[in-house]
Order: structure tokens, then C-alpha cells, then sequence
């Protein structure tokens, strides 16, 4: 991997405080439940969003059933996106929408999409796709 990409990606990581994890497990054994845990004992805030556990806690914090629930003064940076592709393009449509402070997209490993990069990148934002936030975070940081 060549350096200027692990800067661009401890750059990321180190600069984010908030995250929107949409996908989220409850099932500890799922690779969201473990990269959400992560992060949150990692020092992030990590917001989940699963329609289907809305109203429920995760470690301290609320899950919401969808990214317009998150409040603006939670003031989310990095959204991270566990959905197959072509769900993908739909969650970064609602996060320009309802994110005002996002300035990262971030989609899990194994998973792509042309579309929402080009949506992201025209608004700006820095994206991220095929690389887990865990294992980034761990090899950049831990």
C-alpha cells in the first residue's frame, strides 16, 4: 500500500469524532456489531442505524432506524456504510441529505460503488471503499 493512501487514511480516522454505522448487527458475531464496538472503545461516538433495532442501545448510545433520526448536533463525520452495493448509492443520497457535518463515506470491505463515489466526491467529500475502518484504524493507529 503506498503512503500517501495511509496518510489520506490516518488523516481520515484521526480526524473523525462521530460515526454513522448503517448496516449495523446486533448479533456480536456479525462484522458490524465488531467494528462498531471497536470504535466505540476506541474513543469514536458511533451512531447505529438498523431500522429493525431503532430504540435500542448499543453500548450507551441509541440506534436509529435511519440517518434523518441521527440529530444535527451529533454532528456525524464519517458515515460507515455496511450494505450490499447496490443499496449503497441510496444511503449516500440520505446522508448528503440529512448529515450537514459529513466530510467522509466510508464502504466496507468487499464492497464498491461507481455511483456513490461520484455522489460523494461532487459533494465533495473524501471517499473510502473496500477497506474495514477496524482493520485501517488498528494497522494506522492502534
Amino acid at each position: 500500500m503506498n503512503t500517501s493512501t495511509d496518510s489520506r487514511l490516518k488523516s481520515i480516522l484521526s480526524g473523525t469524532k462521530t460515526i454513522a454505522l448503517v448496516g449495523f448487527s446486533a448479533k456480536p458475531d456479525r462484522p458490524s456489531y465488531r467494528v462498531a464496538e471497536y470504535l466505540a472503545r476506541n474513543g469514536y461516538r458511533v451512531i447505529p442505524v438498523n431500522p429493525g433495532l431503532a430504540g435500542q442501545d448499543f453500548m450507551g448510545e441509541t440506534i436509529v432506524g435511519s440517518l434523518d433520526e441521527i440529530p444535527a448536533d451529533a454532528k456525524v463525520d464519517l458515515l460507515d456504510i455496511f450494505r450490499r452495493p447496490d443499496h449503497i448509492p441510496p444511503v449516500v443520497e440520505a446522508a448528503i441529505a440529512a448529515l450537514p457535518d459529513l466530510k467522509t463515506v466510508w464502504v466496507q470491505l468487499g464492497l464498491t460503488s461507481e455511483v456513490a463515489r461520484a455522489m460523494a466526491e461532487g459533494e465533495g467529500l473524501a471517499y473510502v471503499e473496500d477497506r474495514c475502518t477496524k482493520i485501517e484504524h488498528e494497522r494506522l493507529l492502534g
